[in-house]
């Protein structure tokens, strides 16, 4: 792939970009590094699938997009072989990085978002915390989500050290020879040294760009943060033996909302109990009786900023996956507002928000990712 062939990933205006749970999706990714080589037959390259060694690393908020548009300051990524593929639905990182991990669509795995009513609380899923505090021991992430990371292949994890024991790591990392680092050069240096020692399979996860983008947004420092991961892709390749493969992908993109942030209606919220997911995919949860009223308050209030669909559509068309387990059902709310534009739907109760760019909803911005191989 040259530099002036990256394309943003466009749909037509008005429609939903959707998962590709069948094909070209970060769900397969794993399983077809480990098990079935089929399964990436045609997007994931033939030197991935015929290496003995593979180095699969997730940058988190890494949009195909938002690369588009930077692949100036991304020499390395944009000469690397590969193609934009999707994420999951929600495009968020709780969903998406189990999807990576278990192989398996967020219907299945049941770590439905950001946010996820269960046991009649509301977990923060990345957190590991309710209203009530931290919920490791209440809602146990094992059970929470039953499904073996990495087909029970036990493979060198390497991420920040600071997540060795959350909530959010026994629930998607589970098994893994978890590996901590404390700073970039660490983070090269495990990686390289996992690999000499003859590691199959090894799993890296980088945080700083997303970070910056909710906290920034789309300004000149996501700029320097996207140059600054292109030099460090370039690192971890250089670093690495030539007959290791360094894979690239990530859980979503990311949109700049800014300031566009609209409080859920004041009807809506009459006929709301709670609400979950996050702001670019918000669940509304109906009060007892109001359940055939909720819909349409909803879509007279907010059909302009976001679709708005029952929890029945979500699930028949299949946007969180070909199943929906029981469990899964149970965490999701009864309308779903999936954000159009670059608008961040939020509970009027909830404290002002300090996030600039967001993710969650079901735009091109957010649901393609790169797949991407880096040259030697």
């Amino acid at each position: 792939m040259n530099a002036d062939l990256i394309q943003p990933m466009a749909v037509p205006e008005g429609q939903m970009a959707r998962p590709d749970y069948q094909g070209a999706c970060v769900s397969n990714i794993v399983p077809a590094l480990l098990e079935h080589r089929m399964l990436g037959e045609g997007w994931i390259p033939d030197r991935v699938l015929d290496a003995d060694q593979v180095v699969l690393l997730v940058i988190d908020g890494l949009g195909w997009n938002q690369l588009a548009v930077r692949q100036h300051l991304a020499p390395v990524l944009a000469a690397s072989e590969g193609q934009a593929i999707t994420t999951v639905a929600p495009t968020t990182t709780a969903a998406a990085l189990t999807s990576i991990t278990t192989g398996a669509p967020p219907g299945d795995h049941g770590l439905v978002g950001y946010r996820i009513r269960t046991a009649g609380e509301t977990l923060n899923a990345l957190r590991w915390t309710t209203e009530t505090g931290d919920a490791r021991e209440r809602i146990i992430p094992s059970e929470l989500q039953a499904l073996a990371p990495f087909g029970s292949r036990n493979p060198v994890v390497i991420t920040k050290g600071e997540f060795a024991r959350s909530g959010f790591t026994m629930a998607h990392l589970a098994g893994g020879q978890f590996r901590g680092y404390s700073t970039i050069s660490t983070f090269v240096h495990e990686i390289s040294t996992v690999a000499a020692q003859g590691e199959r399979f090894i799993y890296a996860y980088y945080d700083g760009l997303d970070r910056v983008g909710h906290e920034r947004g789309h300004d000149a420092a996501f700029d320097a943060e996207y140059a600054f991961v292109d030099r460090l892709v370039g690192e971890i390749r250089h670093a690495l033996a030539d007959d290791v493969a360094l894979v690239v992908t990530a859980d979503h993109g990311q949109v700049h909302t800014g300031d566009n942030v609209v409080p859920i209606d004041a009807g809506v919220m009459r006929h709301v109990r709670g609400i979950s997911g996050e702001a670019r995919f918000v669940w509304l949860h109906a009060k007892p009786g109001s359940e055939a009223l909720l819909p349409d308050a909803a879509g007279i209030a907010h059909g302009d900023d976001a679709w708005v669909l029952s929890v029945e559509d979500v699930v028949s068309q299949g946007l969180l996956g070909g199943r929906v387990s029981a469990d899964a059902r149970a965490r999701l709310g009864d309308v779903a507002l999936i954000a159009k534009s670059t608008v961040a739907l939020v509970d009027p109760a909830a404290p002002d928000s300090i996030l600039i760019g967001r993710h969650g909803s079901l735009t091109a911005d957010e649901l393609y990712v790169p797949l991407l191989c880096p040259a030697l």
